[in-house]
């Protein structure tokens, strides 16, 4: 997937402040900078001049614009013509070389990664607090994704080492680490020969999210309070560079996936060319800052790991009095290795496989490792990039290169390849809303009181249903933020609805302070949704303590409602559990217990390997309805989707092996079997009591060991579900399948009217490409969760 350095300047628009633009007055800044720049004596060796490149999710040496930039620095080439008049080039025309030595360091950051395993001594005390988050306590990063970012930290190391350079790890927060690399280097080695070495600048990729962006700003500042150069990129492993999205100005982002999509389509013309592949770099410094106290730097993987998971090890259970055990026969659906060796590997074995080509066929999946493509680990990391992604698919789809053997070689984009490519530009866009959002993605109301009326003041004109006459008043109109203000604050004075008002009421409600105001509906407002809080009690009168005993159930996958356990129990052991699963839990867990989002949205975090802050955030958000979701107030019913996508029950005893006992077979009838014959088949009824362990009978029950269960007896929700006799015929199919449940209205569970509800992802439902209608909303095409599952 390497291209001619020439072919890809050819269509590269030049950013802002590139290197270029850094290193155009190179003899001004020379001049400046003179003491640093002067020859030394003849009896002296010159100081290094060092760059330093602070790693983050960049993880990669191929595609990486910052490594291509670098590899143009190698002390060889770095006076030639042919390298120093390039117009990308950051070579000084000057015979001073930009930089003698070049040195990458990537940093456990405290704040998001539990540090305390790095400690010297176990005598000694960390001086971070621990790495946990603000709602719901867990650790921000659990031992799957702690396990994959150790692998691709030491994969990255040894290829940098194969281009004669490497990588320095260091733990704590970036802005003190690099502090502290520039006041060593500036401090002298104590032989009176000054300071050790110049730093030429400091290099990092963009990040979006609140932290990472404190992040960089530390970095600048300290760079400017040493006068050293600092540099931002725009990293460029996304499916659309920035320079080519079609806004002005990211409040111009549209609000609606679909209007966004549009906008940029046809998709596979959109991403630039791939840049080359460093062969060589600059070598490290001679001297090279140490790790400050009290921390010690691992020397191999298996004492990464060990550092990494130490404090992880320690909580064994999470603070679950019933964590959930490895099943018999199970396996990880996620089985693979971090790093970009291993992300590469994979994209070539979905392409060769052809399980790209089937993508848009298997993508609901739930159990197996190549129903989808597994990439999205690899991508949140930035061990592998999203237009490495495309161009591997284009190759194919051109017929150039492996995968001979394999359908749809060399026959254009097809409706697998398209999938990926939609849910690729998914993650480009869950990325820009953080942009466009900030720090609103982790209010308690998420961004969904932002999207429509934004004032407080609104002009509503509402149709008396009792006199028949049309009114218009300007009224005081608290937001949904004010509403769950109050309830994060009880004594605020903003006086939330308990309810909103019926149609027999009056328009007229009266805040405290006397103000008129207008119920959301009358404002054609969203209805503010009011989650139940683990911390205290909400304006409903919750009981935080039944709230957290609740939530306990739920990460432990003893609801009671099998594919919620399985799904969770998946991700509890493997840090993977599908996108089909993934939209469910979040539905369980925020409509129908009515849970803080944020709870569930953290708990992720920590054991999800493929987290990543956007998608995460932001697809919590869109399914418990407080995001950017064009259709407001859907509902997942469990019973049905496990009937829809898990039709044989299959992925629920798989990972619930207390109900692997429940038979589910009958006898059919001539001409319902394979060829007419008779044979066992499943039972739908019988799926039922797998599917919710609660409608079993006694004797069940008591037969497979489940009377003493508290998930069996006492489920979390029970939901009325009553199947016909028709048997389940595939996603999206049209079922006959209905029932009601807490929270859920009968018109919205009626089976027939599936049409490929359910989940975004269904192309072609009913026979139909909805791609080609442009109406992904329409046939309920929801978000993928945490930003997974290709």
């Amino acid at each position: 997937m390497e291209h001619a350095s020439q072919e890809w300047l050819a269509g590269k628009h030049q950013c802002e402040n590139t290197l270029g633009d850094l290193v155009t007055s190179a003899a001004e800044r020379l001049d400046a900078r003179s003491d640093s720049l002067s020859p030394a004596p003849s009896s002296q060796v010159p100081r290094p001049r060092i760059l330093i490149y602070i790693l983050r999710r960049d993880l990669r040496l191929s595609d990486n614009p910052l490594f291509h930039q670098a590899s143009l620095l190698t002390a060889k080439d770095s006076s030639t013509p042919k390298i120093h008049n390039r117009e990308d080039s950051i070579i000084s025309a000057l015979d001073t070389p930009f930089a003698t030595h070049f040195l990458p360091v990537y940093v456990f950051p405290a704040h998001q990664v539990e540090v305390s395993g790095f400690l010297a001594s176990p005598e000694q005390r960390s001086p971070y607090p621990e790495a946990k988050s603000a709602v719901a306590g867990v650790w921000r990063t659990g031992p799957h994704r702690a396990r994959f970012m150790a692998e691709g930290v030491w994969d990255l190391k040894e290829s940098l080492e194969k281009c004669d350079s490497g990588l320095e790890i260091r733990v704590g927060m970036i802005g003190e680490v690099v502090q502290n690399m520039l006041k060593w280097y500036s401090e002298g080695d104590g032989d009176g020969n000054g300071k050790r070495a110049d730093v030429a600048g400091i290099w990092m990729t963009n990040e979006e999210g609140a932290e990472e962006k404190s992040d960089e700003a530390h970095v600048r500042d300290v760079a400017q309070q040493h006068g050293v150069e600092f540099k931002l990129w725009d990293d460029e492993k996304y499916y659309i560079d920035d320079r080519d999205l079609p806004l002005d100005h990211i409040s111009d982002l549209p609000n609606v996936y679909t209007t966004f999509r549009k906008s940029l389509e046809p998709l596979i013309s959109r991403p630039r060319r791939t840049v080359p592949t460093p062969s060589k770099l600059l070598p490290l410094p001679p001297d090279i800052p140490p790790q400050s106290q009290p921390f010690k730097v691992p020397t191999s993987l298996t004492q990464l790991e060990e550092f990494l998971l130490a404090p992880l090890n320690n909580d064994a259970g999470f603070g679950l009095p019933h964590p959930p055990q490895w099943p018999p026969n199970a396996n990880s659906a996620h089985p693979f290795l971090g790093g970009e060796t291993a992300g590469l590997e994979r994209l070539s074995e979905l392409i060769n496989n052809g399980i790209m080509t089937r993508y848009k066929a298997t993508r609901n999946g739930m159990l197996g490792r190549d129903f989808s493509t597994k990439l999205s680990a690899y991508l949140a990391q930035g061990m592998l990039t999203a237009r490495q992604v495309h161009w591997a698919m284009h190759e194919f789809e051109e017929g150039r290169g492996p995968g001979r053997e394999t359908e749809g070689y060399g026959k254009g984009e097809g409706d697998g390849t398209y999938g990926v490519r939609f849910e690729l530009l998914w993650r480009d866009y869950m990325r820009l809303c953080v942009r466009k959002f900030g720090a609103r993605m982790f209010h308690p109301n998420g961004i969904r009181d932002y999207l429509g009326i934004q004032s407080k003041v609104a002009l509503v004109s509402q149709a008396d249903p009792h006199e028949g006459n049309t009114w218009t008043k300007k009224a005081n109109v608290g937001t949904a933020g004010d509403l769950q203000q109050a309830h994060d604050k009880p004594n605020s004075s903003v006086s939330p609805y308990s309810k909103p008002a019926s149609t027999t009421e009056t328009n007229k409600m009266t805040d405290s302070n006397g103000a008129f105001e207008i119920p959301y509906r009358d404002a054609r407002r969203p209805q503010p949704k009011i989650f139940k809080l683990l911390d205290r009690c909400g304006i409903s009168g919750d009981d935080p303590v039944k709230t957290r005993e609740a939530f306990t159930r739920w990460r432990s996958g003893r609801t009671g409602m099998g594919l919620i356990d399985a799904s969770n129990r998946e991700l509890f052991l493997t840090g993977y559990t599908s996108n089909r699963a993934r939209q469910n839990i979040a539905s369980y867990l925020t409509s129908r217990l009515g849970i803080d989002w944020r709870a569930g949205a953290e708990w992720y975090e920590f054991l999800l390997t493929d987290y990543d802050v956007g998608n995460n955030w932001g697809n919590w958000q869109y399914v418990a309805g407080v995001g950017n979701d064009p259709r407001e107030g859907r509902i997942f019913n469990p019973v049905k989707q496990a009937l829809d996508y898990d039709p044989q029950a299959e992925y629920i005893r798989t990972w619930v092996p207390e109900l692997r006992g429940v038979r589910l077979t009958k006898s059919l009838e001539p001409g319902e079997g394979p060829g007419g014959a008779k044979g066992p088949g499943v039972d739908r009824q019988k799926l039922l009591g797998v599917y919710q362990p609660w409608k079993l009978s006694a004797w069940e029950k008591e037969d497979l060991g489940l009377t003493a269960l508290e998930w069996v007896d006492s489920p979390l929700i029970k939901i009325d579900f009553k199947v016909g006799s028709s048997r389940p015929q595939g996603n999206g199919a049209k079922k006959n399948g209905q029932g009601k449940g807490q929270n859920n209205e009968k018109k919205r569970n009626k089976g027939n009217g599936a049409k490929g509800r359910g989940g975004r992802g269904n192309w072609g439902a009913n026979g139909r490409d909805s791609r080609r209608q442009g109406m992904e909303e329409k046939v309920w095409r929801n978000p993928i969760q945490a930003g997974e599952d290709y």
